[in-house]
């Protein structure tokens, strides 16, 4: 797997939340199995078990931070190279299809947000993929599981 770029901020806000659940939330679920296995018969203790359940489960999400920061590595947007579509980029792009015009900035691991008016895309997602490196006036064909996709590129912003 390749490294994928992110932000300064990207990178803090995901190493925060780890250090949130490792250190506040780990201790609070350990203390409920504590005090949920001191009511007795674990057989039939239901707050037992759904403790240990949410201890899997915030394990698995620490597990899986873990390994987004691992394969990151902080990218300098103002470093990138101006004019095409880089990390960091907002690109305005009119899909041939129907005439619309729709704006991506490209981030990297835990920035998407695909509910703001510019949405934000993974650098790995295959629309990003198939945008990277391309020029005001470029067309592309990008394939997506729902089928194909043509696009113009109309404006970058840095």
């Amino acid at each position: 797997m390749d490294r994928q770029p992110i932000s300064q901020e990207g990178y803090d806000k995901l190493r925060e939340e780890v250090r949130y659940l490792e250190n506040e939330k780990m201790p609070e679920i350990a203390q409920a199995i504590a005090d949920a296995r001191a009511e007795g018969d674990l057989k039939e203790n239901a707050e037992y078990h759904a403790q240990r359940e949410a201890q899997g489960l915030t394990q698995a999400k620490i597990n899986l931070l873990k390994t987004k920061l691992a394969n990151c590595y902080i990218a300098d947007k103002s470093a990138m190279p101006k004019g095409v579509v880089t990390f960091g980029s907002v690109v305005t792009v009119k899909n041939l299809d129907d005439g619309l015009e729709e704006m991506y900035e490209f981030v990297g691991p835990g920035e998407e947000d695909y509910t703001s008016e510019v949405m934000k895309i993974l650098t790995s997602s295959p629309l990003a993929e198939g945008l990277l490196n391309k020029k005001v006036g470029d067309k592309v064909e990008v394939e997506v599981p729902s089928g194909t996709l043509r696009f113009e590129v109309v404006k970058i912003d840095d």
